[in-house]
């Protein structure tokens, strides 16, 4: 296995990164004005039970958003950046941060917070219930540099979860050119929606594209498949199989990240 970023980065070379799924916030839809008090205690409770149960990192994002929105409210943002803040000391493992759809307001999000890393679907035209989604990864990396974040990682969406690309390229025409102009630190892989695996087909005709870049699962990883899923792939993004009973909607589970995390440390040998 070639040698990456996440060797250095999460001491392993396939690192299992735990979803911290941020309830909705002011501004959103679905905020039932429970008070940032509430948000900032649920996540702080699941960041405690992936961290006791032994993620290699965690990943921030704006989950309960929805409907997700193409550019991020400044409120969205300020209250990511509040939760993370309130937290930030009790972070003891490789953290990053992630405003969903938006890899602009994602970079901002970044830099506010000193991430170390953040995963977006940072390219292409996409089509589903939003309308259409159209990134500018040029604006986006310019952002980046402006910023100073040399040593932020991205993690590129090469699929997007339930909505189709414009123009009809397929996913392994998307990773060519991906990888020829942007140069990503890594590329993810996802199903149809949360939960929903990618199928280790396409896992493994993305990995072979690849080549020396690390190919990771965003979404679908579960105790039952994780030792095959790592077997064609060099990590893993895992959220609503941690979570009690596995639904979406409810909190992580301590014994749940363990005994997920026994499985993965027997597949690495460790």
């Amino acid at each position: 296995m070639t040698v990456s970023f996440l060797k250095e980065l999460f001491a392993t070379e396939q690192p299992v990164i735990g979803l911290i799924h941020m309830r909705a916030l002011p501004g959103d839809p679905f905020y039932e004005n429970e008070g940032m008090d509430y948000v900032i205690s649920r996540a702080r409770a699941d960041l405690i039970s992936l961290q006791e149960g032994g993620v290699d990192g965690v990943l921030f994002t704006n989950e309960f958003s929805m409907p997700y929105e193409k550019e991020v409210s400044p409120v969205t943002l300020a209250a990511m950046g509040m939760v993370i803040g309130a937290l930030k000391k009790e972070i003891h493992v490789p953290f990053g941060a992630e405003a969903i759809f938006d890899g602009d307001a994602s970079i901002a999000l970044c830099a506010a917070v000193e991430a170390d890393f953040t995963r977006c679907m940072f390219t292409g035209v996409w089509a589903g219930d939003l309308g259409l989604v159209d990134r500018d990864i040029a604006k986006t990396l310019r952002l980046k540099k402006a910023y100073g974040l040399n040593n932020l990682k991205l993690f590129y969406f090469v699929t997007s979860e339930g909505d189709a690309c414009v123009g009809g390229r397929t996913t392994e025409d998307m990773t060519k050119s991906l990888l020829f102009n942007c140069r990503p630190d890594a590329l993810v892989v996802g199903g149809t929606a949360a939960g929903a695996v990618p199928g280790m087909e396409l896992l493994e005709r993305v990995g072979a594209l690849a080549q020396d870049t690390p190919v990771v699962c965003g979404t679908g990883c579960r105790l039952e498949n994780v030792q095959e899923i790592l077997s064609c792939c060099q990590g893993a993004f895992v959220g609503s199989t941690f979570k009690k009973d596995g639904k979406f909607e409810n909190p992580v589970e301590l014994s749940r990240v363990k005994s997920f995390m026994d499985a993965v440390k027997a597949w690495r040998g460790e």
